[in-house]
């Protein structure tokens, strides 16, 4: 199958002229062979490809590409399929922004296009050449997270063991702390809930009678906030998932978890409930009315794996929590897909704007890290950090410069 791939990145040459041109040359007999072309556009050592060819073929040499150490910053921006090619089979081109003038540049690739003039103009790919030609806007990453320039840290948080259960109880906590790296801190911590064999949030619900789910939902908060008063978790923030209908459905819900929260020395400040988006707009009429009593009592509300549903951005126009956590599949990867960078740079723009407090979740990887934080997000929750901890809290693992 045809297959069209583009990325961007960052060279690194001692000698980037000449050297450049020596890695064009090479890879021109390479790919032609391959019957593979690459348009590579360069300003200086930032740089931009096209590959065209057949899908394993191109699939397997941007895999070689994204392991060269010649390269960093490897971002995928484009995977495209088509009927026919968009240029001619010459193996590799070479446009140098610092030698030709971006029209220059432009006319020359347009000479190699095998497109119909009156298509290019809507082309994706043409776009995405364009663009690099004529912005000079610098890399998004800065220096300062450069991931190799990081380590991480351990410090075990008290208790550090995990505590007994109440008499009783139908179900355990795991506790995750949102930290923010930058300032040393933690900010809150979730309260994930599992079963008293220590299985999911899924086989939890799964077991309980389908008239009860929303009744037991609610009731189960009880020993959340009952864990953070044993841990006594001081000023910190605490987050529990709820069904957004257990307020709905289940009479007196708000005043409920009202009395819960006092009755375990908490403030409701302190806490936050965590609902989905697909959750949330299933009931959205009903649940409106559940929000200004959260609000009423001063809970939290938060929207959990935004992102992950389809109507997260039409919710934000009808109300606007206090925090949003993005989904993980969204920010997993992200150092490498330009599709999630875009999309995440729009919802830190928009959150900003509204004044809604951003956390990613499910970062696992300190380039994860190191491009959301450089991109303006500070609180972030994930394994890279902390993994829960069954009725109580572990270790934590700071990132720290290397010096």
């Amino acid at each position: 199958m045809l297959t069209t791939l583009i990325y961007r990145s960052q060279l690194n040459l001692s000698h980037p002229s000449s050297e450049l041109r020596e890695l064009v040359e090479r890879a021109k007999l390479r790919n032609s062979k391959l019957s593979i072309t690459g348009v590579l556009l360069s300003r200086g050592s930032e740089i931009l490809q096209i590959l065209e060819g057949s899908e394993e073929s191109v699939v397997k040499l941007f895999h070689k590409i994204r392991d060269d150490k010649r390269h960093s910053g490897v971002v995928e921006l484009m995977r495209d399929y088509g009927p026919r090619r968009r240029f001619e089979n010459v193996g590799m081109l070479l446009f140098d922004l610092q030698i030709q003038s971006p029209k220059e540049v432009l006319q020359s690739v347009l000479r190699y296009s095998k497109l119909d003039s009156y298509l290019v103009s809507d082309d994706r790919v043409f776009k995405f050449i364009q663009t690099f030609i004529t912005d000079q806007r610098p890399s998004s990453v800065e220096e300062r997270y450069d991931p190799t320039k990081w380590t991480l840290t351990t410090e075990t948080l008290p208790p550090g063991a995990s505590l007994g259960l109440l008499a009783n109880q139908p179900c355990q906590f795991a506790l995750q702390p949102i930290v923010e790296p930058s300032e040393g801190k933690i900010s809150s911590f979730e309260a994930l809930i599992r079963g008293n064999d220590g299985g999911s949030p899924e086989h939890f619900f799964s077991s309980l009678e389908p008239d009860k789910i929303y009744e037991i939902d609610l009731q189960t908060k009880a020993y959340a906030f009952a864990l953070a008063e044993k841990l006594g978790i001081g000023n910190h923030k605490i987050a529990v998932n709820l069904l957004p209908m257990s307020l709905v459905n289940v009479p007196g819900a708000v005043a409920f978890l009202a009395d819960q929260i006092k009755k375990h020395g908490l403030k409701p400040e302190q806490v936050v409930i965590e609902v989905t988006e697909n959750e949330m707009i299933s009931g959205f009429n009903q649940f409106n009315s559940a929000i200004k009593q959260l609000r009423a009592e001063g809970i939290g509300l938060a929207i959990d794996d935004f992102g992950s549903g389809y109507a997260g951005l039409s919710l934000l126009t009808r109300f606007q929590p206090d925090k949003i956590k993005i989904d993980r599949e969204i920010v997993s990867n992200i150092h490498l897909s330009g599709p999630k960078q875009a999309i995440v740079r729009s919802i830190i723009s928009c959150c900003s704007d509204l004044e809604i407090t951003l956390v990613a979740e499910g970062i696992e990887k300190l380039e994860e890290w190191c491009w959301l934080e450089s991109a303006g997000i500070r609180r972030f929750q994930g394994f890279l950090f902390a993994r829960p901890q069954l009725n109580g809290t572990g270790e934590i693992h700071w990132p720290h410069l290397v010096r």
